[in-house]
C-alpha cells in the first residue's frame, strides 16, 4: 500500500514517558493507520487498514500478545 505520510499527525500514548523510546501512530486519509518508531521519525512506517488496526487493538486488549511467564 502506497500512502503519503507527509501531512501525518503522529502521536504517542499519553502513558508514554517523555524521552523514552515509543511507537507513534497516525490516523491517515482513507481510514488507514500509520505506525512508526519514535526514535527514527524519518525512517519507515508500517501502514494498516482500519480492519487490521482494529484486529491488532482487539488482540492487544485481550492479552493475545502477552509473553508467557
Amino acid at each position: 500500500m502506497n500512502v503519503d505520510l507527509t501531512g501525518a499527525k503522529w502521536f504517542k500514548s499519553r502513558l508514554s514517558q517523555a524521552g523514552q523510546e515509543c511507537v507513534e501512530v497516525a490516523h491517515l486519509d482513507g481510514g488507514v493507520v500509520g505506525v512508526r518508531d519514535s526514535k527514527n521519525p524519518t525512517g519507515p512506517a508500517l501502514v494498516f487498514t482500519a480492519g487490521e488496526w482494529d484486529a491488532f487493538l482487539g488482540g492487544a486488549s485481550d492479552g493475545e500478545f502477552n509473553r508467557p511467564r
